[in-house]
């Protein structure tokens, strides 16, 4: 058998007929930027969100960068982010000339808010909250810390798209929040696309700016933006996927359900969800001592993993620069040592599934 960490075709299988029409009818359209799917969409993502204003944007990482700019945060300024997220999240800030200061996640795999006080300085500016693998960072703590410190808060929703917080979704605690919709996401596209939420009105409007060239009126530019706009056919795709974003969910959690109570083995561990937070299993986190030896021994069974993420974003070539060593994060260290990404993925079979878990029970017990 051979099982693939993650087969986008069969979300797309499930709803094909839907999909093929709504490219169709985007294609027919004539019209395939900044058009009626697009305002569509943003009007749907808002309410599926809970926020006033969706602004549709070409990648996460654009979402990312673009908030920090909204915000006005630059060169001098620091940012608090966590030291395991993805380097896209420190990349939003560098992008802006500002400073990330690294606080290490907690036992969730998420930016322990307990840690964030003894970071904040007189050049913190903001914190980004980046919610990793499907769970919610403590958005409690962190808006807390923020309102004492008068502090802007950005969400990195890249990864938990439907994840809620105390019976609120992740996208409408902070200023800005972002979105990525990388095909691999809970909701993806069909190609690169992000999207920023706020209740902000303001913030909407510089961000729908910035997005255009810096323009409001063609040819009229304002300030200097960019180029990155949600086009037509992503936007239509994506509102077909959101219509089923909920119910896919719903299925990624059954299959975490059944990683959980049946995976029986001492050298595996897996990353617990944090009480107040629901999990809607971007990817399924395990932690093993021998991660490496792992990966060799399923992938000789035909089962592909992924580790998120081999290189913490301070030890990176592209982060050389702010002179971190190894030893410096020991937690984001470890992790980036430890943990592995299960196949997880709508359309997943129960025999696939089965034949994954008898194989993580017989390591090392053959």
């Amino acid at each position: 058998m051979n099982i693939m960490a993650n087969n986008l075709k069969r979300m797309y299988d499930q709803h094909a007929d839907e999909f093929e029409a709504k490219a169709l009818e985007v294609l027919r359209s004539g019209w395939y930027i900044l058009g009626n799917e697009l305002r569509s969409f943003e009007n749907e993502f808002a309410q599926y969100i809970g926020s006033k204003y969706c602004v549709g944007l070409a990648s996460g990482l654009d979402a990312l960068w673009i908030a920090f700019r909204a915000l006005g945060i630059g060169a001098g300024d620091e940012v608090i982010v966590s030291s395991n997220s993805y380097i896209a999240c420190v990349m939003g800030i560098t992008m802006n000339n500002a400073s990330p200061v690294f606080v290490e996640p907690d036992q969730y795999g998420n930016l322990d808010a307990e840690k964030i006080e003894e970071k904040i300085t007189d050049k913190t500016k903001a914190i980004l909250a980046v919610h990793l693998y499907g769970q919610s960072c403590d958005m409690t703590k962190i808006m807390e810390l923020a309102h004492k410190y008068d502090l802007k808060v950005v969400e990195d929703c890249a990864q938990s798209h439907g994840t809620e917080w105390k019976g609120r979704k992740t996208g409408t605690f902070a200023d800005i929040a972002c979105f990525s919709f990388y095909p691999t996401k809970n909701l993806g596209a069909f190609g690169d696309g992000g999207a920023i939420t706020t209740d902000d009105e303001g913030y909407a409007d510089a961000i729908r700016t910035i997005r255009n060239y810096g323009s409001k009126v063609h040819y009229q530019n304002e300030v200097v933006g960019t180029n990155s706009r949600l086009d037509e056919l992503q936007a239509g795709l994506l509102r077909v996927k959101l219509k089923y974003l909920d119910e896919l969910n719903a299925e990624r959690m059954a299959l975490a359900n059944r990683y959980d109570t049946e995976v029986h083995n001492p050298w595996i561990t897996y990353l617990p969800t944090r009480p107040g937070s629901n999990n809607i299993y971007h990817q399924y986190e395990i932690l093993s001592p021998c991660r490496d030896e792992l990966i060799e021994y399923l992938l000789a069974k035909g089962i592909h993993t992924i580790i998120h993420y081999p290189i913490p974003p301070h030890l990176s070539n592209a982060y050389k620069y702010l002179g971190f060593v190894k030893g410096d994060l020991p937690i984001a260290e470890k992790y980036a040592d430890t943990i592995l990404s299960l196949p997880m993925y709508n359309g997943m079979t129960e025999e696939e599934q089965t034949y994954v878990i008898e194989a993580l029970n017989a390591f090392r017990t053959e």
